[in-house]
């Protein structure tokens, strides 16, 4: 969206103006209405209004762009409309909106706090809801030319949705310029519906054609252009546009909810045979299946601008706007006119103007109107190609908020294509020709929708709406930006110096590149350093720009990586440029402690955020010895812009650093972690914490405090009562477990310490509240015991204070360049003991948490990206690999695990060789360095030749002598080392890397010794190396195994795309919904839960838009609330939704869409829809042996699921093949007695029974009934079942025998007697597939679960248990636990409606006899 008008930004006192006009454009550019969740049926014609209001196709409906006759001065009537909009996002969200939202700003509301608030506050507050009426109605509108039509439209809408949908309908998409007007009077674009008088029911809206001007009849021609290609995957694969991928609609054969759509005459349920369990082929091409039913068909042959551009000075006096150059495909060449009436042929040819009109001049007001009468091959290829469009999704078609990039793609057919010629050579930054005359004011526009007002949650939503938008568009515009910068197209800022100190600025964005130019980190690991630091920096800007407090200001910040240089892109402080930074920075240091200056503006803001950042405020000297206190680390710089706000930088070290990869002098590191090896060597010192970490630490320290001060209290009244003192009574231990959350911040607001006196008699209140409740004595004698409890609790957990719990953290520990003022004071020694831990904690405790997780499989990792989210999670940084892969490497239970980490390893260390290789490498010889390097890592061949001929070498080194006086060596010809590189070399390179940088030894030196030592897999490797690099391959088989020619040659390297960093904007107020909403789900109430929900998705569309990963998340769990209550037609709806939207936002083969895949499977299955439901199992299967392989307990699930889908459809032979897989890896993976292996043994005799092969029956039913005896007891239910089972085989068994005889004996004649085989209903096979999936179900109304909760209840009041859904494809995956063993629930860590750990829900739910309530996982009995 655009930034501020020229006039506003020169009109120094219009500060208010420019708020609000600003304000007001983010409301028009991105009003979504999140009304998304209806019944799931979208109306395609609708799309605009559902999804888009005011996003065009390609996305760049920037203001007035294309919602017609709207210019750009038109602010008046958007500032008319500025309080309209509050309402209209009123009305998205009138459920019990007001419940949440009053917190205060930038603060965390516990989930626990807000469940009681919520209610109370939905009673108290019922009357302050504004509940605005949204009326629909029917309008029809009038169309020159065509039939007209009635639009449901509704009363909060503008006028300008109904263009948009005009824009977007079939029979209208054509019309670009056009009023719309009610009884002869035109409508305003930005008035809404209900604003206008005579509009009711049935009013006649007609459709009036309007005059072109010149920037019309661009917009009409780029218009045509977009339809023309609106198709053709093209721009997915060139990452343009925010355009992406999605095959969900090709891999279904069509759109699963289409009633109409015809079902096949016979089910081929045939899997491909690259899925069959022990298949060893990994075929690329059904990663993107049916691109051939991609395109749509050719319409034109060209349509360009012509030569005779611009119209001379006559000719425009007669109303010529553009000249137009078209051939059609029947060859005929066509000079067209664009006038202020419309389009029409002239008489000019490529070398005579004659701009008078043809003979016949076929003057139409729309282009394609004068297109379809010169040609009729357009006219037939544009009627196909808009059904071709109409049947796309939305979700298919709506830009995504960033772009994503596919690691492969087909070969590129580049056509004729005018527009996209003109944007790549104008100076078209940042799509500025939408606002007259100006770039966008990047930092004007961050730090605006920062200060927009957020009391009331109308505001919020704009604010939250507002920043997410700016911040989309401004990673785009840095990450062109940063590629224009590496590939030579924008001048230095400083030209003269060479190349690696240079700087650059490109549409008002500042780039630096990551080297260590002026020597700053010469003390600190030089160019390793200042590779890492804009990363840390990053993490830094994350946490400030998290906290949200009013009046700091962060700079926008984006770190890319491109063809082996990392760029730094910042939005610009006001003035900075010119002056010195010296006079400019007003807090912190430049000179590495050298100065060290302070403000008290600064000391005022910092405060506040080092409380919640848990920054322990510190003193420091500086070179004249004065003691200067900092609420932040020494590097962190204030600047005061021109523009006055208070902007902090440098925010490289708002963590502590890690002393395990720091080696002090003088420091010794515990028992514990010198064992381990610690402290390691590493080739930089900017090693920090994670705030992830930093916020695991305090939490468990706080838990320390609170037992210990509980435990106090307990034993002094034991005392008081002539008791024995319990040194650690069990109850009192669970009690204490109640208060996880990590909730003071050490050092209290002033408020807080008055409230509680200077004594600060205990931490929190919750502490307060366990200890009262504990001691029961009266406030008096509370106040005399509490100080010396709290002095001896606070002892205890190594709290920075005696008289309240206070864990934070001084980040400038253990530098050498800090000069501390008291390094012998105790609360000096106290801090470094207090880092000692957290390092320790993190090797001693995050660690083997992280295994514990993977043994009992409530964390399942698929690939690189997911283990790193693994580790992030629990706070540890990925230099720890190699000390995870080794303790993975103990435990043979988790071996997958220990494959994916080793192939990070190898990638990882791959990434960091790649960065240094690409560097230097001639533009002429990227393809070529690129494809040598892929041979070189993957290959077999030993000896690969670069393809690159001599003479370019030879003329390469000549360049290269001369180059030795030029200043831009870093990105000229200078490197040609790349060539000499083979497997061998490379290999050797990547076992030190590994060594040198990760502390772990690969015992192996070639791609075939790793692949037979650790299992790991070339295509996975393959993949994520490309992800990691930014490799675009050609779509096509590679012979991976070939030992006698290299795989890849320089036409496979299709792309080089950036890798972008940066921070990810939260919508607040919908995360609070979302977390409520699961609150209520955990506590059975499933509607209210549901409302929550999907009141949650509503504000994320507010925030958010149409596309985002969040709402995917959100809308997979509406689908699987909706499963469970036995919606299934709802549920299928929303969960298409989720999987489309996962293949846009993350990607095709991302860890998050196989899950998304599996999921729609069983819900297609649950709908009848048994076909589709195979092909998404299949391709579920596929997706996951790309990412892994065979060798994961995902595949397990997977083909038990399939294993069941083909029982069902009586494929058993087929059936079999897959549940006997899957009955393998259980075994291997759960031990070989766990329930899940008795499960799979029980299906594995249902399939054989059903084939009539009674003996393997028996055989697999034995087992399964051996290993719940042995589990469960006899008289458990299961057994039971088992029992009965075993009874009816060697029943049929037997009469089969007897049958066989006879045969044998050639008694009889032969008749066979029935065989009592029952074929399985699709109900009981979904029965199954539930159970195995970890659904348990509830059909049964509220009342009864109400009923059944207080029967609950009575016998034993227990907390009910809800799993949380782990990334992966299982859908709920957790230990096999016995019947009473205390841990029969299930893990739960959902603290994000990211896709991080997505909430699933499994409820308690009646299983037949009330008596037994079954959560999760293999139907384990949880005996109430």
């Amino acid at each position: 969206m655009a930034g501020i008008s020229g006039t506003e930004a020169s009109d120094s006192s219009a500060d208010t103006v420019k708020k609000n006009s600003t304000q007001q454009k983010y409301n028009d550019s991105t009003n979504f209405n999140g009304n998304g969740h209806g019944n799931g049926e979208e109306l395609k014609e609708g799309v605009a209004k559902k999804l888009t209001n005011g996003v065009t196709e390609n996305g760049t409906m920037e203001e007035g762009e294309n919602c017609v006759n709207c210019n750009s001065d038109n602010n008046e009537s958007h500032n008319d409309k500025e309080n309209k909009d509050f309402e209209s996002n009123q009305k998205t969200t009138a459920v019990s909106v007001k419940t949440a939202m009053d917190q205060q700003d930038g603060e965390k509301m516990e989930t626990d706090d807000r469940k009681t608030e919520d209610e109370e506050t939905a009673k108290s507050n019922d009357q302050e809801i504004v509940l605005i009426q949204d009326t629909g109605f029917n309008v029809q509108i009038s169309v020159p030319g065509a039939e007209s039509f009635e639009l449901p439209v509704s009363s909060m809408e503008l006028v300008q949705e109904i263009h948009q949908v005009l824009m977007d309908r079939e029979d209208t998409c054509h019309r670009t310029c056009f009023s719309l007007q009610l009884d002869n009077v035109t409508l305003d674009n930005f008035s809404e519906l209900k604003s206008i008088e005579s509009l009711k029911e049935g009013s006649v809206i007609k459709v009036v054609e309007e005059p072109y001007t010149v920037r019309e009849a661009r917009i009409h021609l780029r218009h045509v252009r977009d339809l023309l290609k609106s198709v053709d995957p093209a721009d997915a694969y060139n990452g343009i546009d925010c355009n992406s991928l999605s095959f969900l609609n090709i891999v279904t054969v069509g759109d699963i909810l289409d009633k109409k759509r015809s079902k096949p005459d016979s089910l081929d349920c045939t899997p491909p045979e690259h899925i069959m369990p022990n298949s060893k082929e990994r075929p690329l091409l059904p990663l993107h299946p049916g691109l051939k039913d991609l395109k749509g068909p050719q319409c034109l042959k060209v349509l360009t601008y012509s030569g005779w551009n611009p119209p001379p000075s006559n000719r425009r006096m007669h109303g010529d706007l553009l000249y137009l150059y078209v051939v059609t495909l029947e060859e005929k060449k066509y000079h067209i006119t664009a006038s202020t009436r419309g389009f029409y042929v002239n008489q000019s040819t490529e070398d005579e103007f004659n701009p008078k009109a043809a003979q016949i001049r076929y003057l139409s007001h729309s282009l394609i109107d004068l297109l379809i009468q010169i040609s009729p091959l357009f006219k037939k290829n544009f009627s196909i190609l808009l059904k071709k469009r109409a049947q796309k999704h939305p979700f298919e078609r709506v830009p995504t908020p960033y772009q994503l990039y596919s690691w492969m793609a087909p070969q590129p057919e580049h056509s004729v294509d005018f527009i996209r010629a003109e944007d790549a050579f104008s100076t078209r930054l940042g799509y500025e020709e939408h606002i007259p005359g100006q770039t966008r004011d990047w930092n004007e526009e961050i730090q605006t929708t920062r200060e927009l007002p957020r009391k009331t949650l109308p505001e919020r939503l704009i604010r939250e709406r507002a920043i997410f938008k700016v911040h989309s568009d401004f990673v785009g515009a840095a990450t062109r930006g940063a590629m224009a910068v590496i590939d030579g197209n924008v001048m230095a800022i400083n030209p003269g110096e060479e190349a690696k100190m240079q700087m650059f600025i490109w549409n008002n964005i500042f780039f630096s590149l990551g080297f260590d130019v002026r020597d700053h980190y010469k003390d600190f690991g030089g160019d390793a350093a200042a590779y890492v630091a804009p990363g840390n920096d990053l993490q830094g800007v994350k946490a400030y720009f998290s906290v949200d407090n009013e009046g700091l200001y962060t700079l926008g910040t984006v770190v890319v990586d491109y063809r082996g240089y990392r760029v730094t892109a910042q939005s610009i402080i006001p003035g900075i440029l010119e002056r010195e930074q010296e006079q400019s920075v007003v807090y912190g240091s430049i000179d590495f402690g050298k100065t060290v200056v302070t403000n008290e503006k600064y000391i005022e803001l910092l405060q506040k955020t080092a409380a919640q950042l848990k920054i322990r405020p510190h003193k420091v000297l500086n070179e004249k010895d004065e003691v200067v206190e900092l609420y932040s680390s020494l590097e962190c710089k204030g600047i005061v812009g021109n523009d006055q706000r208070h902007y902090v930088l440098d925010l490289l070290r708002t963590f502590p650093p890690d002393i395990n990869y720091l080696n002090i002098e003088g420091e010794e590191l515990s028992k514990v972690l010198v064992e381990e090896g610690f402290p390691k060597e590493h080739r930089h010192k900017l090693a920090c914490l994670r705030q992830e970490l930093i916020e695991a630490f305090v939490e468990s320290r706080y838990v320390a405090f609170v037992r210990n001060a509980a435990l106090q209290f307990q034993n002094l009244q034991f005392k008081k009562q002539g008791k024995p003192a319990d040194p650690k009574p069990e109850e009192k231990k669970e009690e204490s477990k109640v208060t996880p959350p990590a909730i003071t911040n050490g050092h209290m607001d002033e408020k807080e310490k008055e409230e509680k006196g200077e004594d600060g008699e205990i931490a929190t209140d919750e502490a307060k509240k366990i200890v009262e409740a504990l001691t029961g004595t009266d406030g008096q004698t509370f106040e005399e015991n509490s100080r010396d409890i709290v002095k001896k609790a606070c002892l205890a957990v190594g709290s920075l204070s005696d008289t309240e719990f206070n864990i934070t953290f001084n980040p400038d520990m253990f530098q050498s360049h800090v000069k501390h003022a008291y390094p012998e004071g105790e609360d000096y020694k106290k801090e470094k003991q207090l880092l000692k831990d957290a390092s320790e904690f993190l090797v001693v405790q995050q660690i083997p948490t992280l295994i514990s997780e993977c043994m009992d499989h409530t964390s399942s990792p698929i690939d690189g990206i997911t283990l790193a989210e693994a580790m992030h999670n629990r706070g540890i940084n990925m230099r720890y690999l190699g000390k995870v892969a080794e303790m993975f490497s103990k435990c043979s239970q988790v071996s997958y695990v220990y494959t994916i980490i080793i192939s990070d390893l190898i990638c990882r260390a791959a990434k960091h060789l790649f960065k240094s290789y690409m560097q230097g490498v001639d533009m002429m010889s990227l393809s070529s360095a690129v494809s040598h390097f892929l041979n070189c890592f993957i290959g077999s061949f030993p000896n690969p030749h670069a393809q690159v001929s001599s003479e370019d070498l030879q003329s390469k080194k000549a360049r290269r002598k001369n180059n030795k006086k030029n200043k831009m060596s870093y990105l000229s010809a200078d490197n040609t080392e790349w060539v000499s590189e083979t497997p061998k070399t490379l290999w050797k390179k990547i076992v030190d890397e590994v060594k040198d940088y990760y502390h772990y030894t690969l015992e192996c030196d070639s791609i075939d010794s790793a692949v037979e030592k650790y299992g790991v897999q070339k295509i996975s490797l393959l993949r994520n190396m490309c992800l990691k690099c930014g490799v675009q391959i050609l779509l096509r088989e590679y012979n991976l195994e070939s030992k006698n020619k290299p795989i890849f040659y320089d036409d496979d390297i299709i792309n080089i795309y950036p890798i972008v960093k940066h921070i990810h904007p939260k919508a607040s107020d919908a995360y609070h919904f979302f977390t409520s909403g699961q609150t209520k789900i955990q506590q059975g109430l499933l509607r209210d839960g549901y409302e929550l929900i999907s009141e949650a998705l509503n504000l994320l569309n507010n925030v958010y838009g149409a596309m985002h990963p969040e709402i995917a998340a959100c809308l997979r769990l509406l689908a699987r609330l909706n499963y469970i209550m036995g919606e299934y037609g709802e549920a299928l709806s929303y969960q298409q939704r989720a999987v489309l939207m996962s293949e846009r936002v993350l990607g095709v083969d991302h860890p998050n869409t196989i899950t998304e895949y599996a999921h729609l499977a069983l819900y297609c299955f649950a709908n009848n829809q048994v076909s589709s439901s195979l092909r998404l199992m299949y391709r579920t299967r596929y997706l996951a042996l790309l990412c892994h392989g065979e060798n994961h307990p995902e595949i397990a699930l997977i083909d038990n699921n399939i294993g069941l889908i083909l029982h069902a459809v009586e494929e058993y032979e087929l059936s079999l093949r897959f549940l006997e897989h899957a009955l393998q890896l259980n075994s291997r993976y759960f031990g070989e007695k766990s329930l899940k292996v008795a499960m799979s043994y029980h299906l594995v005799a249902r399939t054989h029974s059903c084939r009539g092969d009674f003996r393997a029956a028996l055989q697999s039913e034995k087992e399964a009934y051996t290993i719940y005896r042995h589990l469960l007891g006899d008289e458990h239910e299961r057994t039971k079942e088992s029992s009965e089972c075993l009874k009816h085989l060697t029943q049929q068994a037997v009469v089969f025998q007897k049958k066989m005889n006879e045969i044998y004996k050639g008694e009889k004649s032969i008749t066979f007697p029935p065989l009592q085989i029952q074929t399985p209903s699709i109900a009981s096979v979904l029965d199954t597939l539930n159970v195995i999936n970890g659904i348990v179900f509830v059909q049964v109304s509220p009342d009864d679960i109400e009923r059944f909760k207080q029967q609950l209840a009575t016998q034993k009041p227990t907390t009910p248990k809800v799993s949380t859904e782990n990334k992966g494809v299982n859908f709920n995956e957790h230990s096999e636990t016995l019947p009473d063993s205390p841990d029969s629930g299930v893990k739960s860590d959902n603290n994000s409606t990211s896709s991080e750990s997505e909430p699933s829900v499994i409820l308690n739910g009646v299983h037949e006899q009330p008596k037994d309530v079954t959560v999760g996982g293999d139907n384990q009995p949880s005996a109430s």
